[in-house]
């Protein structure tokens, strides 16, 4: 209740010490594009959808109701001025960081992010909205000036006869281009990594994936195509699936069948990874693990592990 009332107090203070926007500063009037435009600064685990979704809100509430979807292992909190210590007295962590966050302004380092902050697909394509929508009035404006220039309508045959050939040509224009860029922005979305904590695996696991030479982000998983991959080398495009299970220790048969049972993810992992242009490795600790790969497919590429 306290950290609630604390809330409500700073988005009354904020309404009433926020200045009326002048004419010249046309998205200072959007509250939605400055929620957006200040979330897009933190990491997100849904990719920005919570704060998209509630965006309209004011910044105290968005924060609220999306603190959940904030990459928590990765942001520092610190109260610099000591206003939340009172608003989160007996509360955890959790409290000083929605202090902290609701505040008008953020002070210079009272919110630290470790890592590089890659902007949410969600946050950057509504952003991406915006500047398609700042560009169309301008487009709109000379049509419109246009309309009354033709004022010589005394001869309707020779005009309509102009016309007719007109819209032939604009109808198959207009179709394929929709899809086009809509398919392209999906598709981008879709290929842009995203760091992530690790999902699943164990100690021994996460060491190899954060040792591999180049590592972009060691200690995340990358989702990319709707998959997490436990490794992105960024410099040279390259996805990389570990597998660390003590293959040599099992008998032939079990593992002939371990292999036919991990090989069709395998290359659905390897499929997902090339449609968004990205090489794709298995990462394995033996050379018996990795001969009985190349001979169920000889165009995987696997790599044994010598670092874990």
């Amino acid at each position: 209740m306290r950290l609630r009332a604390c809330i409500a107090l700073l988005l009354f203070l904020s309404a009433c010490t926020t200045t009326p926007p002048s004419p010249r500063e046309p998205a200072a009037r959007d509250p939605r594009l400055a929620n957006l435009q200040r979330a897009a600064e933190l990491p997100w685990t849904d990719g920005g959808r919570c704060v998209v979704q509630e965006a309209s809100q004011p910044w105290p509430m968005l924060v609220e109701r999306c603190f959940h979807a904030l990459e928590h292992d990765r942001i520092d909190f610190h109260d610099t001025t000591g206003r939340c210590a009172v608003a989160s007295a007996g509360a955890a962590a959790v409290g000083i960081g929605l202090c902290v966050l609701v505040a008008p302004e953020i002070v210079v380092g009272a919110v630290i992010v470790t890592g590089v902050v890659v902007v949410g697909f969600a946050i950057k394509e509504a952003l991406d909205a915006y500047e398609l929508k700042r560009g169309r009035p301008e487009k709109v404006r000379p049509v419109s000036e246009t309309r009354p220039v033709p004022e010589t309508k005394p001869a309707p045959q020779e005009p309509l006869a102009k016309r007719r050939p007109k819209p032939e040509p604009k109808g198959p224009d207009f179709p394929p281009l929709g899809p086009i860029e809509t398919s392209e922005r999906e598709r981008r979305r879709k290929c842009e990594p995203i760091p992530g904590p690790p999902r699943g695996g164990n100690d021994l696991h996460n060491t190899c994936a954060n040792n591999i030479p180049n590592n972009t982000f060691p200690g995340s998983d990358v989702f990319v195509n709707g998959k997490n991959f436990d490794a992105l080398q960024l410099a040279t495009r390259t996805l990389w699936e570990v597998k660390t299970d003590d293959f040599d220790k099992h008998s032939r048969r079990s593992q002939q069948f371990f292999i036919e049972v991990k090989l069709p993810e395998i290359q659905r992992e390897r499929r997902l990874a090339e449609e968004c242009g990205y090489d794709f490795v298995v990462g394995v600790r033996s050379e018996a693990h990795k001969n009985a790969l190349k001979r169920a497919d000889r165009s995987l590429k696997v790599v044994v592990m010598d670092w874990c």
